[in-house]
Order: structure tokens, then sequence, then C-alpha cells
């Protein structure tokens, strides 16, 4: 017999079909469907004690692997952004709802105002539990409409990721597969990879990667249009790096989002949707604080490719996809 427990989402996949019995493909609806359905459980209560094993179970020490990087030390600036546990996550959810959430839907889009709640890690790892987190935000009274919707873009991920497992290697919609992406210039990529670019927002956003393990979302998108639409690099090797170095990266949302970028996935923002991130800055960070925490320099480095021609360059491919 196989029984399943569920505890990764707040919906199982199964349970959420359209009308004539189909997966969604249109995040709207899909999460109307989700709400039109009884509320997800309450958390499961902690177990008040655990039945040790009738004899010794032979073990290693943890420390005898060597796991902790060394020569080069790469994981400093993870160590100083994150305390990794249930306690910390439990905490960084109580905070989030007492002191962030009241201004979360204004000022989540502003990588410098510290509205985000920094808890999908928390989720990627199992710390938290949607359910914990889905309850504590309902229960708080706080006006979270968004972030519980933020939630739901989660569960579609997932969802998707069901119906598709390939998420991470073949494009959602098949007509991107004739996308014409030009030969990879690894100094590019490495450019993109390294905040390099000459870019403000971009190198700011990468380097905060680097550093932290973690990036806002709204620099997620830019960085990743920037990589996908300016440089013409394949959306695969954006996936890539960032699930090497993001912390919350996870088996759904990374690919998800990239192809929701991309142009190829499930609900994604058109393609001829060019983020340009001068006009991004401008918008979500018009003191330059972020930029200037994590890319202090960008003003003096030449950018590596210019944002008008790239951007048509991309919009010609994207008709030459069209066209056949």
């Amino acid at each position: 017999d196989v029984r399943s427990f569920g505890a990764n989402l707040l919906f199982e996949p199964w349970t959420v079909r359209t009308g004539s019995g189909t997966q969604y493909g249109v995040f709207t609806p899909f999460w109307k469907a989700c709400l039109a359905l009884p509320a997800p459980r309450g958390p499961v209560a902690e177990p008040r004690e655990l039945d040790a094993p009738a004899r010794r179970v032979d073990s290693d020490a943890l420390d005898d692997w060597g796991l902790l990087p060394r020569n080069p030390d790469w994981a400093g600036g993870l160590r100083e952004a994150w305390t990794p546990g249930e306690t910390a996550a439990r905490h960084r959810l109580s905070e989030f709802i007492a002191d962030d959430a009241a201004h979360y839907d204004r000022a989540r889009d502003e990588p410098d105002a510290g509205a985000t709640s920094l808890l999908s890690p928390r989720l990627r790892w199992g710390e938290l539990s949607p359910h914990q987190v889905w309850h504590a935000a309902v229960e708080s009274g706080a006006p979270l409409h968004g972030f519980l919707s933020e939630l739901g873009w989660r569960e579609f991920a997932w969802h998707t990721l069901f119906h598709a497992p390939d998420l991470a290697t073949k494009n959602l919609r098949p007509q991107y597969d004739a996308f014409p992406w030009p030969r990879l210039r690894p100094t590019l990529l490495e450019a993109w990879q390294r905040g390099r670019t000459g870019i403000p927002l971009v190198d700011a956003g990468m380097r905060e990667l680097w550093r932290t393990g973690f990036m806002h979302n709204r620099v997620r998108m830019v960085t990743a249009s920037f990589l996908v639409k300016n440089l013409l690099v394949h959306w695969h090797h954006g996936e890539e790096w960032f699930w090497d170095t993001l912390v919350d990266a996870d088996a759904a949302n990374n690919p998800f989002n990239w192809q929701w970028v991309a142009g190829s996935g499930a609900d994604a923002a058109p393609y001829f949707r060019v983020f340009n991130p001068e006009l991004q800055a401008k918008k979500f960070d018009p003191q330059g604080r972020y930029i200037a925490r994590w890319a202090p320099d960008g003003l003096e480095t030449e950018p590596i490719v210019d944002l008008r021609d790239s951007r048509q360059a991309a919009l010609a491919a994207y008709d030459a996809m069209r066209r056949g």
C-alpha cells in the first residue's frame, strides 16, 4: 500500500483541475480554483517524543565527511546571512508577521526596503511548512493578500512540475524549441555570473547572490531578463547558475521562473517584454541604496552590451522564431 501525506504543498496537484479535468496553464484561474477548495489543513503538532531504535545504529561523525568549504571558503557570506534551523525559521516568520506584513504589498518590489519575507529558503529546506506560513498569515489579520498569492505562485510552479517533470530541461511551450539562440560566448556568461556587466542593478543583484545565496525577487527578474534577452544566452545557463548559488532554489520554482522570464513557460511573460534595468533601478531603487550596497563601482564600469541594440537583437530573434 502507498499513502501520500501532503506536507510540501497546500494543495496536492491532483486535487486542482479545470472544469474539463485538465491542468491549469494560467495562474489567476489556478489560484481561484485553489481558494475555492477547503482551506489548507492546520499545521501538524510536533511530536512530544521519538522512540529510540531497538539497537544502536552505526553512524559516521559528520565532521569526518569534510563537507565545509575550506580552500577557498566561499560560504562566509552565507554564514553571515543565514542561521539555519527550525528555531530561526519560526523566529523569522513571527518577525515578518509582526514587523513587515503591514507594508509588504506596498514595498515588496523595492530591493532595499527589507519588506520581503525571506521565508523561501525555510520552505525549500523544510524548516517551515507552507501550512505553518499560511495559517500564521491568515490568523494574523494583516493585509497579506499579496503574500498569500506568492504562496500560490509557489504552488503553481510545483503543480506545473508535477505535470511536466522535465521542466528544467525542456521548454514548456514547444514553439520555443525553434528559438535561434546564438553560439554561447563564455565571456558574457561569466561577466553576468560575476556581476561585471557594467549594468549597475544587474551587477548588484549578481553580487548579492554570490555573497548571500539570495537575491531580491524584483532583481531576479531583471537579471534573468538581461541574460536571456540582452545577452541572448539560453535560459538553461541561468537556471543552472541559480540552482548552484541560490539557497532557495528548488526543483520546481527555479526552472519554472526561468521559463517564465524566457517566455517559454506557463503563464509566461511574453518574450518581447524586456526588462530595462536602468528604468527598473529608477523605479524600484530611486535613491540607489541597493546598488550602492552591492555594486558601488557599478557606474564606473563600461556596459558589456548596449541595452537598446541588444533589445532589438532579441526582438529580431523572436520574430525569426515566429516566422519559422
